[in-house]
């Protein structure tokens, strides 16, 4: 009896990574990326998901089990490493109120040039009521950094280096309504004006505003 003989590998389509694959996970979680700032997390099923990713869903359960569960490795993986890379830029400026706002601005559109999803994601999932990050964002990162802020404006008015008109807590406000609302209209605008509006430009722009906003008044 003639020895059988080996069985030829398998091979699998190219560009479709075997289900222990390392580029895998980090595939199907850019995937629902996709899908929840495309559609909404609501609106996307695993389904969706899995098909953008070019997997079966069967393959997605494998590796998360849930939409809850993919929605958790999103919120890990890519939207606390934008946060804490805008926290950590914000904590080493000192207490300049113009060097925390310029911090604060180029920070944030340093981290959506590296981010371009973060406004949209931000305004659908945590800005807007129902958002399916909101309580996610409120219970891990929680208001350290606007309470930080707030504090350094607050200290800075104290001794004379910030317009008493204004209130800290609102100056945040101010600060993240001059840079994340551009962004996430920023594809709007363009066609509206016909410009490129670049992060750039809404930089110098928000600084322009805030930094006028915040001189000390002085009586004559």
């Amino acid at each position: 009896m003639s020895p059988s003989k080996p069985k030829a590998p398998t091979r699998r389509a190219p560009g479709r990574p075997g289900t222990d694959s390392p580029e895998l996970r980090p595939r199907l979680i850019e995937a629902a990326l996709e899908c929840f700032v495309r559609d909404g997390m609501a609106a996307t099923s695993l389904r969706s998901i899995a098909t953008q990713a070019g997997v079966t869903p069967a393959l997605l359960n494998y590796y998360f089990g849930s939409k809850l569960a993919l929605r958790d490795a999103v919120f890990e993986e890519r939207l606390m490493p934008a946060v804490k890379t805008l926290r950590e830029h914000v904590a080493n400026a000192g207490d300049d109120v113009h060097a925390i706002t310029r911090s604060f601005v180029r920070g944030v559109f340093g981290v959506l040039d590296t981010y371009p999803w973060f406004p949209a994601l931000w305004v659908r999932e945590v800005l807007c009521e129902g958002g399916a990050l909101r309580e996610l964002l409120l219970s891990r990162i929680g208001p350290d950094l606007p309470h930080m802020l707030a504090g350094r404006f607050a200290e800075a008015q104290r001794r004379g280096e910030l317009n008493p008109a204004l209130d800290p807590r609102l100056l945040v406000v101010s600060m993240i309504g001059l840079t994340l609302f551009p962004a996430a209209g920023a594809p709007i605008w363009r066609q509206i004006f016909q410009a490129e509006l670049s992060s750039e430009v809404l930089a110098n722009h928000a600084l322009a505003l805030l930094g006028h906003g915040m001189e000390p008044t002085h009586e004559d």
